[in-house]
Order: C-alpha cells, then structure tokens, then sequence
C-alpha cells in the first residue's frame, strides 16, 4: 500500500487518499466471483453496512449474477446496478484491458512472467492464468477509473486467483476474508501460500479457518490474520412460526445441492424416519449439480409425498421457509461457519448440523443446537426423530439458538467490528 501511495501521488491524487483516511471514509473495491448471488447473500448485507458507516464500495464481480433482475429483492437490484461486471464487456473489454497494460510494460511483463509458471507449466492452467490475467488487467483499469487503491476478495479461490495476479503486476492493497473449507484442501492448486504472502491482511470468519492459515504460515506471518466471524440481522427473522398443527412436521434444509452439503445423507435419513413411522415433510431449498441424483434418491426411497424441492428462492422467500419449519437440518460434509444456519438459529429454528471445521464455534451441541457424526445416517435419524417426538426441546434450542447468534453473530455487531479492522489496516498501510 506504501507504493500504492507513490503510485496516486504521480497521479496527483495522493492528497485526496490522505484526507479520505484522516476522515475515516476509507474506499476500497470488493471483489467477488459472482454479485448479486443466492449462495452469499451475506457478501451484499457486509457492503451494504460497511457503507452504511462510511465506507466507499464500489462492487466488481466477474461472473454475471445468478437470476434474473424480476426475481431479486430490492438490495440486489440495487447491487446490480451499482456492480461493475467483468464477462459482461466480452472481448472489447479484455482488449482495452491489454492495451491499458501494455502502456505499462514493466508492470505487464512482470504480470505476463507470472503467468507462464501459474499453472507448473501445464498448458491448460496456463491457458487459465493468462485468463485471471486478462480479468486482472481490466480490474486494474477500473480500479484506476475509480482512484480506488485496495481491493478485498471473499474466499481464497477463484476470484483471489485474480487478485494474486493482479498484485504482481499493480500496487495495490489486498486483503482476503477467508472461509474455507475449500481453499484448505488443495493447497497448491488454489496457491493458498502465495495468496497468504501477497495479501497485506486476512480476515479469517473463525479459529478454524485462522488455525489452517496458521499452520500453512511462519509464526512471524501470523499477525496479518485477524478474526471477524460473519453474522445475520436478527431482527429481520421471525421467531413466530406458522403452528405445527396447520401443516405436517417440517424439516429444512437451505443450501447449494452440492456432495459437501450432505443432502443424499438426509434423504436417506428420511427414509428411515418414515420406515420408523413417522410423519413429516422434508423440504430442500436450492439448487446445484446434486438436483438430479437427489430427485432420483427421492423417487427410488418412495419419498415423493414426504419430500419437496423448492429450487433457488431468493432471501425473502427463504425466510418465509424458516416461519413454516420445525427443525433445520445440513448434514454438511465441508463447511466454514454456515450462514444458513445463523439464519435459521436467529429464526428460531432448532438446527442439526455436523461436528466439523468451523460448525462447533456456532453451535454448541445440545445446549444451542444439535450435533451428529457426518455421514452417519441412523444417528442423524436417530436425532432428528428426537426433535419431533419433543416439542420441549425444539423450543429450548431455538430459544437458545436465537440467543447465540444475538450475542456472538449480530450482523450490525460484527460488520462493526469489520469495520474497525479494516479502518486500522488501511489506516496503518497508507501511513506506512
């Protein structure tokens, strides 16, 4: 960011960046690989806060959004419109971008050099680099076109692959909020220990994701992670829900139909709920490359009374879900701190989740929450048939559950807490 500095002040900007600071109005660039999405909504309540206390945002997302603008709540079509959307200018785009390089030639050739070895040489993940390239050259330009000095990228993936190019070639601030599971697991191919080297900061959403941060990184790297979990607005989800008595017991599950979440787990757990005599409805909110196999898992369990697949809803209609339900369940293989379930803990909803990565430092098992073993279907049955057979429990852990996110995941309470971050980072990088 020091070079940052530098680099505004032959552009004659250099005084306006430090009076922005002094004024605590920080800008900066969100990054995010596709904006407005269903998946990471939270991305959108994070900037639509963090400019709500002062913040300059501007939104750039590589991938066009993921529904159509009639099927958006009010925020994301507002998002939309604000959002600068790098597929969307096509060839044109990447050309402007080149020749916006290429008028820099040092820079160019030093992002151009690192591309030839993004990929260990394999001609397709160079053919993948010099696209990240290409994307990182325009994102710089508009960075530019926006006097906008530091960039932040949610997740250490694809579009942190970007802003890893973007670095070398650009000197620009970066900092990452990092979630994990999915950067952890092929450290290598995502470049994790490069991204932790060139990123001047990381915000890890809890210990799990710090702690694999920690391990991959010298102890003297250890003071760039700072931890700010992610959080809901608790009180936009409604604790009052629709009386059982009006509808079959109901089991949720919101998420990407994916074989991290461990849907076909709780399809086959239903089966046995039903064989064990119970009654209920199972309704699955989302959509993903598992929809096909799960509807075949349904047909082949005789579920199709037991089970409806809503498809992707938007935040509004997800949240009428949550008033209609009992229990919520995501027997997730892979997770970080799921907002999903934050989401349906500040609803009221008793949740049974899983005991891995991050899912503990949310949910406490039996005191705000229930936890089973992944991929263990009769203990998920099993716990499951509890929760409909006791009605005093449900509402002990969704009271409960309710209380835990209000005190430790408070939407408000922890983009503060961002925002105090990101202040002292920034702050810290332009007086350097």
């Amino acid at each position: 960011m020091k070079h940052s500095v530098a680099a505004l002040e032959a552009a004659g900007n250099t005084e306006s960046l430090a009076t922005r600071t002094a004024n605590s109005t920080p800008r900066m660039a969100y990054l995010i690989s596709r904006y407005p999405s269903v998946s990471h909504t939270f991305i959108l309540r994070e900037v639509r806060q963090l400019r709500m206390k002062g913040f300059e945002i501007a939104c750039a997302s590589v991938n066009a959004p993921d529904r159509s603008r009639d099927e958006m709540t009010a925020d994301e079509r507002e998002e939309l419109d604000l959002t600068y959307y790098l597929k969307a200018h096509g060839m044109a785009g990447a050309l402007g971008g080149h020749l916006w390089g290429l008028a820099r030639p040092a820079a160019y050739l030093r992002g151009l050099r690192k591309v030839l070895t993004f990929g260990g040489w394999n001609i397709k993940q160079m053919l993948y680099g010099f696209f990240y390239f290409t994307e990182a050259l325009m994102l710089a330009r508009w960075m530019q076109s926006r006097q906008i000095s530091h960039l932040h990228v949610h997740f250490g993936t694809a579009a942190a692959n970007i802003a890893l190019l973007l670095k070398q070639f650009s000197p620009i601030g970066l900092s990452m909020t990092i979630h994990g599971p999915d950067e952890f697991y092929d450290v290598q191919a995502e470049k994790l220990i490069e991204k932790i080297g060139a990123a001047d900061f990381m915000v890890c959403i809890g210990r799990f994701a710090r702690s694999q941060l920690m391990k991959l990184s010298p102890a003297a790297n250890w003071g760039k992670f700072d931890i700010c979990p992610l959080g809901v607005d608790v009180a936009n989800y409604n604790p009052i829900r629709q009386p059982a008595g009006d509808r079959p017991f109901t089991i949720l599950c919101v998420g990407r139909l994916t074989p991290a979440k461990g849907q076909h787990v709780l399809v086959d757990a239903c089966s046995v709920l039903r064989d064990w005599g119970r009654i209920f409805k199972l309704v699955i909110v989302g959509n993903g490359p598992d929809e096909n196999s799960l509807r075949d898992a349904v047909d082949r369990h005789g579920l199709a009374d037991f089970v409806e697949m809503t498809g992707p809803l938007n935040q509004d209609q997800v949240r009428a879900r949550y008033a209609q339900s009992d229990v919520f369940a995501l027997p997730s293989f892979a997770e970080g701190i799921p907002v999903v379930l934050m989401e349906a803990m500040a609803s009221g909803v008793p949740c049974v989740t899983t005991r891995i990565t991050g899912i503990p430092e949310l949910i406490r098992d039996g005191i705000d929450g229930l936890l089973t073993t992944p991929s263990d279907v009769l203990e998920l049955a099993d716990t499951l048939a509890q929760l409909i057979d006791d009605p005093a429990l449900r509402n002990e852990l969704g009271e409960a559950g309710r209380e835990r996110v209000r005190e430790h995941y408070d939407l408000t309470t922890n983009v503060t807490r961002l925002a105090e971050i990101l202040r002292r980072r920034l702050g810290r990088a332009i007086h350097a």
